[in-house]
């Protein structure tokens, strides 16, 4: 019996000399390419969590800088956010709020570098439309009607739709094209739906320009 296992077990064991003389390379190469794979996932998420870390670290600086309404402090610490974590969603974030402080500063020129980054660089569609549509208020401020109106023209996603065109109504009517701005009103006036408190902005808008919005039609009928 114990010859018979001792068979047995050499036949199982030149079955096996067999197939690794014929796979064993093949399964070799297979375990080093899954196993290189899994350490360079786990390297690539170690470097996202690291550059998240410190991409929120430059972000709280910015978000300090604000407080304090330091402009200089603002352009030093975006600037090192976009040449490190241009990827990140804490640089269009930091941009945004580096925009509207500059702004507000008084520096209108960085607030437009700030938010023309985030238009043309930010990876999430959400953020490059807060981005042109302050862009479109700045050159409202400034007067510059035509390029805010071209700002405006980039495809944004539908939520941004209604926001566009209450923006466009205030570009013409700063032009002085009250049926232009009536139009546009009255599209986001519709396209924001009674969910919407901006709404009721849009309401005093239409109403200053003598438009009753119980008789408007529905939103299904909007113009286009």
């Amino acid at each position: 019996m114990a010859k018979h296992l001792d068979l047995e077990e050499q036949e199982q064991l030149d079955q096996i000399k067999h197939f690794w003389a014929q796979y064993g390379n093949l399964i070799t190469w297979v375990l080093i390419a899954v196993f290189g794979s899994m350490a360079a996932w786990n390297g690539w998420n170690y470097w996202q969590r690291n550059q998240a870390i410190k991409a929120a670290a430059l972000y709280d600086e910015i978000e300090r800088a604000a407080v304090a309404r330091d402009a200089d402090r603002i352009e030093r610490a975006l600037t090192e956010m976009k040449d490190r974590f241009a990827g990140t969603t804490f640089a269009a974030q930091g941009a945004l709020l580096a925009g509207k402080t500059l702004f507000e500063a008084g520096k209108a020129d960085g607030a437009r570098a700030a938010l023309s980054w985030v238009a043309e660089k930010s990876s999430d569609e959400s953020y490059q439309a807060v981005a042109r549509l302050r862009l479109a208020a700045l050159d409202l401020e400034a007067k510059a009607y035509d390029q805010a109106l071209k700002t405006l023209e980039a495809p944004l996603p539908k939520a941004f739709e209604p926001l566009a065109a209450d923006r466009r109504g205030d570009v013409y009517l700063a032009q002085g094209k009250a049926d232009e701005a009536k139009t546009q009103y009255q599209n986001a006036w519709r396209a924001l739906g009674g969910r919407f408190e901006y709404r009721k902005l849009v309401e005093v808008k239409l109403a200053s320009l003598g438009v009753d919005v119980s008789t408007l039609s529905p939103a299904t009928e909007a113009s286009p």
